[in-house]
């Protein structure tokens, strides 16, 4: 048998290669968009993909098993749990080609076997109710008992999935509870599952379909059973339901765009985005530009209309919480990351890039825009200032800045009627680092907005007063 972890660090999602070597033949369960990857893997590893899954509709990324159906002889095996309004649209329609999507839907305890590498199908309804996980058998070698489990967004290191989400991030009102009590379900009847087992989970630490992922790959069943919290907590039914909802934070604005495109049908993306490279003072009007240089390089000065996204491992999350999907985007960005920039923008849905600029040659750009920076002694000094804390409600709640406002830097372009406007806000976070994207954002959209250096941090460390 062959497994290989395909992991995005931007995203902390994690897609698995699995066949068998012996027919050449291989699956691959929670792939992105960007489908290539998979591909040139599976060749590397001499096996060919001929089929294509995932555990539930995603609401982080865009599924890339459409995208394998499209550019390849790939089989779809999808979810038929969770009832018709969790159904897969887009399988009932046809492809580019007019023809039927090559597809079959499964439900609990069916099988689907890969060469001889059994995967028999677990319904695990909570974090959504469609959700399923694949048992993995390799009766190549004659086991009759499973060797681990792609356990998707149900069970992580050190944490499970989230049910809050179909309400706070889609708008589903009185969902929240009801899935938390059917995690708790799902979790209770995985008890059952042998010590050994292994758990290969979809997300590792940063990502925001949990609330205490481990950064360890992959786990087992007794090891989560003894030190897993909330897996822990779920034999007790109130308990679990009380603590699995508390100290959520908020989801990223476009999860809610993410979970209906992959339910409908992500648009089939093809090749990557070709970005030209412009002047500066060529950037097409009213597109977003996206500045990836340091927060203290673009402060002293950058382009109007820019918005500070460093590219790092927060840069997808950022970007698809700030730009919309119709907007044209153009990249301040070094020659050798454009391609990594490209990738993190289409997995969650943002294809029109359209061009890159050359960092070194902002410098020389005349009547560059300032952002404004205050250390926290400034903002104690003015007592009536408009204090805007971006961190989650969760924090906020453990301690504040007296009179601050609070919205979360990620939820901050659907609440922006929340934000006073007209007057100087000084905008902050734990240290600084949101607290800089976010003043990028308000600036953007007509706020007089400065970023408080340290952060709240810096303010707790100064002695200055906290509420609680």
């Amino acid at each position: 048998m062959l497994m290989r972890m395909i992991y995005d660090d931007s995203l902390a999602q994690a897609a698995y290669l699995i066949g068998c070597q012996k027919t050449g033949e291989a699956i691959i369960i929670d792939p992105e968009r960007d489908i290539d990857r998979y591909i040139e893997l599976a060749e590397k590893e001499g096996v060919s993909i001929i089929a294509a899954s995932e555990t539930h509709i995603h609401a982080d990324f865009l599924s890339g098993v459409r995208e394998f159906c499209e550019q390849t002889d790939a089989k779809a095996y999808l979810s038929d749990e969770g009832g018709e309004d969790w159904n897969y649209l887009w399988v009932k329609e046809t492809d580019s080609k007019g023809q039927p999507y090559n597809h079959q839907l499964v439900k609990d305890g069916d099988v689907i076997m890969i060469g001889n590498i059994q995967i028999k199908i677990m319904h695990t309804p909570g974090h959504t109710p469609e959700h399923i996980c694949f048992e993995i058998t390799d009766k190549g070698c004659e086991a009759d008992s499973p060797m681990g489990i792609v356990t998707g967004d149900f069970v992580f290191v050190g944490d499970v999935g989230r049910p809050d989400l179909l309400e706070s991030a889609a708008g589903m009102v009185g969902m929240m509870e009801p899935s938390a009590r059917k995690l708790g379900e799902s979790l209770r009847k995985f008890y059952d599952q042998p010590d050994y087992l292994q758990l290969w989970p979809g997300h590792g630490a940063g990502s925001a379909c949990g609330k205490a992922l481990g950064a360890v790959p992959s786990t087992t069943v007794g090891y989560e059973r003894r030190f897993n919290v909330p897996f822990k907590e779920a034999e007790d039914a109130e308990e679990f339901v009380r603590s699995i909802l508390s100290g959520q934070p908020e989801p990223p604005y476009y999860f809610a765009r993410m979970k209906h495109d992959n339910r409908s049908g992500p648009m089939v993306l093809g090749a990557l985005p070709a970005p030209v490279s412009y002047a500066s003072d060529l950037i097409p009007a009213g597109a977003a530009i996206i500045d990836t240089r340091p927060w203290d390089t673009f402060r002293v000065g950058h382009l109007a209309g820019s918005y500070s996204i460093v590219l790092d491992q927060y840069f997808s999350t950022v970007a698809g919480a700030f730009i919309e999907p119709e907007q044209q985007i153009v990249l301040i960005v070094e020659a050798c990351a454009i391609e990594e920039a490209v990738r993190m923008l289409v997995r969650i849905g943002l294809d029109k890039v359209v061009g890159w600029v050359d960092p070194e040659s902002i410098s020389r750009v005349q009547g560059l825009e300032k952002t404004n920076e205050v250390d926290v002694a400034a903002v104690h000094a003015k007592n009536d200032a408009m204090i805007l804390d971006v961190r989650n409600a969760s924090e906020y709640e453990e301690g504040h800045i007296p009179g601050a406002t609070n919205v979360a830097y990620l939820q901050l372009s659907k609440r922006l009627g929340e934000v006073p406007k007209g007057s100087p806000i000084y905008v902050h976070c734990r240290s600084g680092f949101r607290s800089a994207r976010a003043v990028s954002y308000l600036n953007e959209h007509g706020f007089n907005a400065t970023n408080v250096a340290g952060g709240f941090l810096a303010w707790e460390e100064a002695g200055h007063p906290v509420e609680r």
